[in-house]
């Protein structure tokens, strides 16, 4: 069996068409990876870019991705809606085929190895190939993003894996890993107020929200600790976003295990929460590529007894509404398609 890694770089520039097609020729230009998809986000101001191949050939792809965005990205003049740290913000290494995940682990350290040396920019390690339990979490090594990177770099607790603990201004910092598949899923609501949507994410992702009294004020145990709500979904991060372009809120989700939450499941979890808040949701999209298994238990769902591949597909881009805002490929945006 041939040895397959997806790597999944974000990138934090979805607006400079120039920039965005000269990291995706810094793809290309790398014998042995396949380009699948570079999808930028205006609102997000973000570009996800996904590509697969063999390990070596991998690694020198994403760094090539990452010396690009080093040159051309300057976080000193970066907004943008999604959370980030860097010009290169987060690079996820993904087993496909004849890889075991501690494989993509040491990818994900010879990928922060070279940029901390050779581009002088701070990598840590999250998820499976984080070097502490803090930083298995992604929110955690971002949090403070990119306007709280200097504070964060001179505590000794965030000392980076990769590279010196300095503040690099134009490039900020890295997140190397290695994780299962993730489903980068959005559901649309019938509404631009993302405070609502924000509020049926807390309600619906994993590690859920603070408990409140009457006064807004958290709630304490008996040993004083805060008291948490938890999210009905499991394996499933969330955030309330405003997708200016069609001016709508989003519930964007991160399914870090569709086989836990598959994105029908997330779609009808966030469509009950929206009807008790009086709010519609009027479809989906898939950010970047999703394994075809996922729109298989879609198309089960809401056909069942349909056996049928290709009806199972095409129920599930029509009940999920993943053509809402532009149309859903299913030669490009299934991962077994485009290999």
């Amino acid at each position: 069996m041939s040895k397959i890694v997806e790597c999944v770089p974000n990138v934090s520039e979805g607006r400079d068409a120039a920039v965005i097609g000269a990291i995706r020729d810094s793809v290309t230009a790398v014998a042995g990876v396949k380009l699948i998809s570079a999808e930028p986000d205006k609102d997000y101001n973000r570009t996800v870019v996904t590509f697969v191949g063999g390990p070596d050939a991998v690694v020198e792809a994403a760094f090539k991705v990452t010396e690009t965005a080093a040159k051309l990205i300057d976080m000193t003049k970066h907004k943008g809606e999604h959370p980030r740290m860097g010009a290169t913000d987060v690079v996820p290494f993904v087993p496909v085929s004849g890889v075991t995940m501690e494989e993509c682990a040491e990818l994900a350290r010879r990928y922060g190895a070279r940029v901390g040396k050779e581009l002088g920019i701070p990598v840590f390690l999250y998820e499976e190939a984080a070097s502490t339990p803090e930083r298995s979490n992604l929110s955690n090594v971002r949090k403070g993003e990119y306007e709280g990177l200097k504070q964060k770099l001179a505590q000794a607790e965030w000392k980076p894996d990769f590279g010196k603990a300095e503040f690099n201004p134009k490039s900020g910092a890295t997140a190397a890993g290695a994780r299962m598949f993730l489903i980068a899923y959005n559901v649309n609501l019938k509404t631009n107020d993302t405070e609502l949507a924000n509020r049926i994410a807390l309600s619906v992702r994993e590690s859920g929200q603070l408990k409140r009294d009457a006064d807004g004020k958290p709630v304490l145990d008996a040993e004083g600790k805060k008291v948490k709500i938890p999210g009905t979904l499991k394996s499933v991060k969330a955030m309330g976003v405003l997708l200016e372009t069609h001016d709508i809120a989003q519930v964007s989700m991160n399914l870090v295990n569709y086989h836990v939450t598959p994105p029908h499941v997330a779609f009808e979890e966030v469509r009950r929460q929206g009807k008790e808040l009086g709010i519609e949701v009027t479809g989906s999209e898939i950010v970047g590529v999703t394994p075809k298994e996922a729109l298989l238990m879609a198309g089960k769902f809401y056909t069942p007894g349909t056996e049928d591949e290709e009806k199972l597909l095409s129920a599930a881009v029509d009940h999920l509404g993943l053509s809402q805002l532009e149309p859903f490929d299913l030669r490009k945006k299934v991962i077994e398609f485009q290999l």
